[in-house]
């Protein structure tokens, strides 16, 4: 089964973790697909994506790129593995995909300050841990640092 990692942001920006979470798959040689649940947060992440630090970028595309294929990371707003990638990130509510089982990993990051996604990350578990998968959950401590809680 897959395994799926619950990530409760709150002391940092969904912009200051995912870049370091994406570069982590790079170091294990996976692609990477990140799905959002609206056109402002793909084109924002699509920019920020290249900018995020000043001595790197994340060479990424979305999947309205003719070569989303080949893409490393590709940003999406639909279901589907436009770029044959080992683990999706799911951000600001994006659905479990029907698929989830053909990912390595799936990362779900959610506002811990929010109280809707804080509802939609409970009912993503419960439907996780229905469906059998491998569940761990990670908190931000007041430094930000991960704390593994579950």
């Amino acid at each position: 089964m897959t395994e799926i990692l619950f990530y409760h942001l709150q002391q940092q920006p969904l912009e200051k973790v995912l870049p370091t979470l994406v570069e982590r798959s790079f170091a294990r040689q996976w692609r990477a697909a990140i799905q959002v649940s609206g056109e402002e947060r793909l084109q924002a992440l699509d920019d920020h994506l290249w900018t995020y630090s000043d001595d790197s970028f994340l060479p990424h595309g979305t999947d309205r790129d003719p070569q989303a294929a080949s893409q490393p990371v590709v940003l999406t707003l639909q279901d589907g593995n436009p770029n044959s990638a080992a683990i999706r990130f799911l951000v600001d509510g994006a659905p479990l995909p029907p698929d989830a089982s053909e990912y390595q990993r799936i990362c779900i990051l959610f506002d811990g300050n929010d109280q809707d996604a804080l509802l939609g990350a409970r009912a993503q578990w419960k439907q996780a841990k229905e469906a059998g998968h491998t569940i761990v959950y990670w908190q931000q401590d007041e430094s930000g640092r991960w704390q593994k809680k579950a």
